[in-house]
């Protein structure tokens, strides 16, 4: 363990002010990578300095494609479907899941062979949703026992088109079906059960017919994406830390702007004000095909709930934090059919269960989620992050509500998704 990546969380009184969070990281992947294979150059205004987006950059940059910072925009020059060039190095996904899933869809239907690498915490995420229908498509992709390091054979033909029905809802496994559809020959389709986040359909334009409690999503091969501007809003996701912390402190105002208000991402908005948060939005209008608004949190009494069912999907990685929530609510708050989360970054459900009980709370763990029972509390203790910057960020805010001090160890793990995040916090103290 490293002391100097330890962060020490002190109590706060009130979180007060405005503050712009970083921009949508779902959103900025899909910007570059679908750039990379457009007609010609697209301009991206607001990419992000996290760590998982500067991951696709670094992939696409090695697969031949000219990235430049451009006045406020990165102009990324895109050489069509078939215009990548073989890399001569594993390409390095770092910490993102969906650099390494998005992209294995686009590099399926190449000419030449590639493969795909990853930190340790991505090395052990489950690969075989993804490997799986692209080998139906015809694809020759492998990796160890399910998992990175990925590697795909060269292919000089087009991919088989196929129907897909997503086993589990999962917007990366979506995506990667539908990239891998644009190197095949004819129509490919898949099809929901549950939703998942909706990115890749709005920003590519694609048909989304509704079947009574499905979706079926279609693309047709041979259709490289259009060259355009994209303009990428905040990430609601990094949002989500700070209206919990100012729902739960006492005194606290918080005004976010132009945070991304996408309906398949703002799960944790609805269930928020279920438990009685103060959360209102204005200013809301439609910038690249995304809606948005400006969020203002204030803090409120909240009161437990229970969490399950279609929800879930749009509120997966909000459950951390959600649960801290838990801990300041009057009652039981259950979060169930959860089970995706033992399968992110780390083990959530165990990371969050056991990080709560070391800081004093009453929970109880499920195979599929978790039970808070609320009033109990927090007190200071010291937090592993497992190499999760969701667990990092969510015991962060339970640190400002706790007595005493909270150690987080591996803090700087942050960075993935929300860069002076413990600046931020400080600031608005």
């Amino acid at each position: 363990m490293n002391p100097s990546d330890t962060q020490t969380i002190l109590p706060a009184d009130a979180l007060v002010g405005t503050v712009e969070v970083p921009a949508d990281k779902s959103i900025a992947h899909r910007s570059a990578l679908f750039s990379a294979i457009s007609d010609g150059s697209s301009r991206i205004v607001g990419f992000p300095s996290a760590a998982d987006p500067q991951s696709t950059l670094a992939c696409i940059r090695a697969l031949g494609i000219r990235v430049e910072q451009v006045d406020d925009a990165l102009v990324v020059h895109g050489q069509g479907l078939r215009g990548l060039k073989a890399p001569e190095a594993p390409l390095d996904c770092g910490n993102s899941g969906t650099t390494m899933r998005l992209l294995s869809g686009i590099l399926a239907g190449q000419s030449f062979a590639s493969t795909l690498i990853g930190d340790a915490s991505l090395s052990v995420r489950p690969m075989g949703r993804i490997m799986n229908p692209l080998r139906e498509m015809g694809a020759a992709i492998d990796g160890e026992d399910g998992h990175a390091p990925l590697t795909i054979q060269a292919d000089s033909g087009l991919l088989t088109p196929i129907s897909y029905r997503l086993p589990v809802a999962s917007a990366q496994v979506k995506s990667c079906v539908l990239l891998a559809g644009l190197y095949a020959h004819g129509e490919t389709s898949v099809i929901e059960t549950k939703p998942s986040r909706d990115h890749t359909e709005r920003m590519l334009g694609l048909s989304r017919v509704e079947m009574g409690d499905e979706s079926i999503i279609s693309v047709v091969g041979g259709q490289a994406p259009f060259a355009r501007m994209w303009s990428i809003p905040s990430d609601f996701s990094a949002a989500a830390f700070l209206l919990v912390a100012a729902s739960i402190l006492d005194g606290s105002l918080i005004r976010m702007p132009r945070v991304g208000l996408n309906p398949s991402r703002t799960g944790l908005l609805d269930v928020l004000r279920a438990m009685g948060a103060s959360i209102r939005i204005e200013n809301e209008r439609d910038v690249s095909g995304e809606p948005i608004g400006d969020l203002i949190v204030k803090s409120a009494p909240l009161s437990g709930i229970r969490v399950e069912g279609p929800i879930i999907p749009n509120l997966i990685d909000e459950i951390p934090i959600l649960a801290v929530a838990g801990v300041f609510a009057d009652g039981v708050t259950e979060i169930r059919g959860a089970a995706e989360l033992r399968h992110k970054e780390s083990d959530r459900i165990a990371a969050v269960v056991s990080g709560l009980r070391a800081m004093g709370a009453n929970v109880e763990e499920f195979d599929d989620g978790m039970a808070i029972t609320g009033g109990t509390g927090l007190k200071g203790a010291e937090i592993a992050t497992h190499h999760d910057h969701r667990i990092a960020m969510a015991f962060a805010v339970a640190g400002l509500a706790a007595t005493g001090s909270t150690l987080i160890h591996d803090a700087s793990i942050a960075n993935v998704s929300f860069p002076g995040f413990y600046d931020t916090i400080e600031v608005l103290r």
